[in-house]
């Protein structure tokens, strides 16, 4: 049924009575909560909702979303998921992925829906680790990191999903993390406003395979000085008190303290996602534990025609010089050759 004034959604119309079976604990259960309670936000109907997923433990949500959805295979998601966008524009195409799933085989399809610029917004769920066949090394776990595979520890260097994003040209790069459900839902409204591909991050606890993965970050005892929190035409500072933030020492991005005996506030970046260049963008990305602190927030925003609206101007100027053409025009063309018997003898 389609939403109405007088019948406005809420959280209950997108819980399915499927039992949800993740590990008690585990990230994803704050990340389901976080989209049931954004999607009755976006203004959009019901039916006009669709979900994808590839295979991992974050891929069972079109299980537990009441929308519709498809569960795909490894690393295809993205395909599918352009496919029902370009299909039907007017849908809301969300593709719910993990580090392993969409960085290692489904890193090829990936980027090509990052660089066309498919309007989906894609969550993409980052704890470090392979949780659903039991704890081998993904494509972001650190060097050094011993799992079942590397019992050595790997020696891989570890993909930043957002500089993949960066080097595909997304129009919309965000991160968020799992222990923070009005940030969550705040940057999946965000995700949906934008009119292009949207990527977000989600740092996401694997309480079984890779637990506290990122508690130096943002566990109790450390998010206060280690969380940068981004908000548009705002001053980078971070700490309990605001007194430390980013400045510019040449090219390079250093913390200084701010404020008495320190560095004036004028001299703190301040941040804005709308610039055209990816130069402040990659340098975001590139802050990490535990030399600088971790942004989290809309690191990049900018406009650029959408695959489907290009590919549906395609089809109207093709009618409009063409017609609309049958299925027995398209088979029987000039574009065909007959093979005679003996043709290729010798």
């Amino acid at each position: 049924m389609s939403t109405t004034a007088e019948e406005p959604l809420t959280k209950k119309d997108f819980v399915t009575a499927n039992d949800v079976r993740w590990c008690p604990g585990c990230g994803d259960y704050a990340i389901l909560n976080s989209l049931q309670r954004t999607f009755p936000e976006l203004g959009v109907p019901k039916e006009n909702f669709v979900v994808v997923s590839g295979i991992g433990c974050s891929s069972r949500f079109p299980y537990y979303m009441n929308t519709y959805g498809f569960h795909t295979i490894h690393g295809r998601g993205p395909a599918v998921a352009t496919g029902v966008k370009v299909a039907n524009p007017d849908l809301s195409v969300w593709l719910v992925t993990g580090d392993g799933d969409g960085l290692s085989i489904g890193g090829n399809h990936l980027l090509h829906i990052l660089r066309r610029n498919v309007n989906v917004n894609i969550l993409l769920f980052n704890n470090r680790i392979y949780g659903l066949t039991k704890g081998q090394y993904s494509p972001t776990s650190p060097v050094g990191t011993r799992t079942k595979s590397t019992p050595m520890g790997s020696v891989d260097n570890p993909i930043n999903p957002l500089l993949f994003a960066l080097g595909a040209e997304a129009t919309f790069i965000a991160r968020t993390y799992d222990t923070n459900v009005k940030h969550m839902t705040a940057t999946f409204k965000a995700a949906h406003a934008h009119q292009g591909v949207s990527f977000v991050e989600i740092l996401q606890n694997c309480v079984i395979f890779n637990d506290k993965t990122w508690n130096p970050v943002y566990g109790r005892q450390t998010r206060d000085d280690q969380l940068l929190f981004l908000e548009p035409g705002q001053p980078l500072l971070f700490g309990k008190d605001k007194d430390r933030g980013v400045c510019l020492n040449g090219l390079v991005p250093e913390t200084r303290h701010i404020g008495a005996g320190g560095t004036d506030i004028s001299e703190v970046l301040v941040h804005d996602p709308d610039l055209p260049s990816g130069l402040y963008t990659q340098m975001l990305a590139q802050m990490t534990y535990p030399e600088y602190p971790t942004p989290v927030g809309i690191f990049r925003r900018i406009e650029r025609p959408s695959y489907e609206s290009e590919v549906s101007n395609q089809i109207e100027s093709a009618r409009d010089q063409f017609g609309s053409g049958t299925v027995e025009s398209l088979l029987y063309t000039d574009d065909c050759w007959t093979v005679e018997e003996g043709e290729f003898d010798g």
